[in-house]
């Protein structure tokens, strides 16, 4: 197993540390060949610039300005993402790593002649887990949409393998947590992950 995490949080003492850490633990249980993308840490820009933008496009030269984190993408397996969720999405680092890394020819081919619509270019990605903190509760969350939730769960998982096994844990109403609530979530990470790279 090649697991790719995208880790994105800016502060290392959060409990969005605590729940990579547990995901980090599960994928080592077994073995797996890990690469951790911490977003935050490593400074990575999530603008897409008028030049990329220009050049988007264009393969394979638009893979240059973010080589590593493409070459990542290509080699993982399993595709993970920690994160909180800000404003009921995505925080803009996050948006910014698929704007830039989930490029033409790599993430998805673009149409063609024969082909109307795009098709899924991460065919060797079978699993994917989306692991993230909702300072909103689960109702309110649903009725806004859950926009983060689907961008990754739904839009990225649409690029994977088909029957890609899916993962998602979500601690809802984070601004009123408990040290209780906060133990079982993580608890409720490790299952989920234990589900998610269990042998078919």
């Amino acid at each position: 197993m090649r697991a790719l995490v995208v880790y994105c949080h800016p502060r290392p003492e959060s409990f969005t540390a605590a729940v990579r850490d547990v995901v980090l633990d599960r994928l080592a249980a077994v073995g797996a060949e890990v690469r951790l993308r911490d977003l935050y840490a490593e400074g990575f820009d999530p603008v897409l610039s008028a030049a990329e933008h220009a050049g988007y496009e264009t393969e394979p030269d638009n893979r240059a300005p973010v080589a590593a984190h493409v070459d990542d993408l290509l080699w993982c397996d399993t595709l993970i993402f920690v994160y909180p969720t800000w404003w009921y999405g995505l925080p803009a680092m996050i948006k910014g790593w698929l704007d830039r890394v989930m490029l033409p020819g790599v993430a998805f081919l673009m149409p063609d002649a024969a082909h109307a619509d795009i098709r899924p270019g991460l065919a060797a990605i079978t699993r994917l887990g989306v692991f993230t903190t909702c300072g909103a509760s689960w109702w309110l969350t649903r009725v806004i949409g859950a926009p983060g939730r689907r961008t990754l769960a739904r839009g990225v998982r649409l690029l994977c393998a088909k029957g890609c096994k899916t993962v998602f844990a979500a601690h809802y109403s984070m601004d009123s947590s408990s040290a209780e609530s906060r133990a079982k979530h993580l608890a409720h990470v490790a299952v989920k992950m234990d589900r998610l790279i269990a042998s078919r």
